[in-house]
């Protein structure tokens, strides 16, 4: 029996032009929510993780994110900006600067990098940073984890802090779960369950909680409080634990066993961060 290519043909272009269709609908679609995202309840925050190992890649960091990044964001919009160093950098081998950028939605997360790299003046004054050569890097390695506020806390807080800046201390919290949902059981823990609120009350005086929508750990969720001093730090927690609030919180059925790993790195502020 002879084979009809010519109907071969024809299903086949029917068959990508469906295909075509099904691409573009859903492409349009998508244009069409980033488009009409919303921008007021809850932020986006972009925590800029920079590595480096020798004191002039420090100097030269700092440099750049002082006299070119902070300006231009401020420009743009972001007039809180966190730049923290860990307590723990002078005797590290990996050292670290932490960067956090808020933003009011996905696409203002996006279009930052092509609206400041048009900006004549931060490619000016960040021009040893941007123009590093591949032999000489002004630092080992870059990472950027994306983090959705939680309902509780949707916007950064700016601490209410006595002491000097560069003296108080951040406490930055990571919370890894076994699986998503029961990720999402320890982000209900704060906001259904008001643990936001407990730690409101008890002056923890924090910065952000947020979901990890995109690093290298996941799932996971992310929170920084602030303190005037180590010793006010470790007393807060005491009443923390202490509280009525937290010991039926945390004896509620619904909310064990939410946590498969939990990382603290303590921070300080530098001079020039606007946290």
């Amino acid at each position: 029996m002879p084979v009809n290519y010519s109907l071969f043909q024809k299903a086949n272009t029917l068959h990508m032009k469906r295909l075509l269709f099904s691409f573009l609908f859903v492409f349009s679609f998508l244009q069409l929510v980033v488009a009409n995202e919303p921008t007021a309840s809850r932020e986006y925050f972009e925590l800029r993780v920079y590595h480096f190992a020798s004191k002039e890649q420090e100097t030269i960091i700092d440099d750049f994110l002082k006299n070119a990044l902070l300006p231009v964001l401020h420009r743009n919009g972001r007039k809180m900006v966190g730049v923290f160093k860990p307590l723990a950098n002078d005797t590290a081998t990996d050292k670290k600067i932490y960067v956090l950028i808020p933003h009011k939605s996905i696409k203002d997360f996006t279009e930052l990098p092509k609206k400041i790299q048009k900006d004549q003046s931060f490619l000016i004054a960040g021009a040893t940073y941007l123009n590093a050569v591949y032999d000489k890097p002004v630092y080992s390695r870059m990472e950027t984890i994306l983090l959705f506020a939680f309902e509780g806390m949707g916007s950064l807080g700016k601490p209410q802090l006595n002491g000097k800046k560069t003296e108080n201390v951040y406490e930055l919290r990571s919370y890894e779960s076994h699986t998503e949902k029961i990720s999402q059981n320890k982000i209900d823990m704060f906001n259904k369950g008001d643990e936001v609120g407990l730690f409101k009350r008890l002056g923890f005086n924090a910065v952000f909680y947020a979901q990890v929508l995109a690093g290298s750990r996941m799932p996971n969720l992310m929170y920084m409080t602030s303190f005037n001093s180590m010793e006010e730090r470790e007393a807060h927690w005491k009443t923390f634990f202490a509280d009525p609030h937290w010991k039926t919180l945390s004896a509620d059925p619904n909310y064990q066993h939410n946590v498969s790993k939990n990382e603290i790195t303590f921070l300080r502020s530098v001079e020039y961060s606007d946290l």
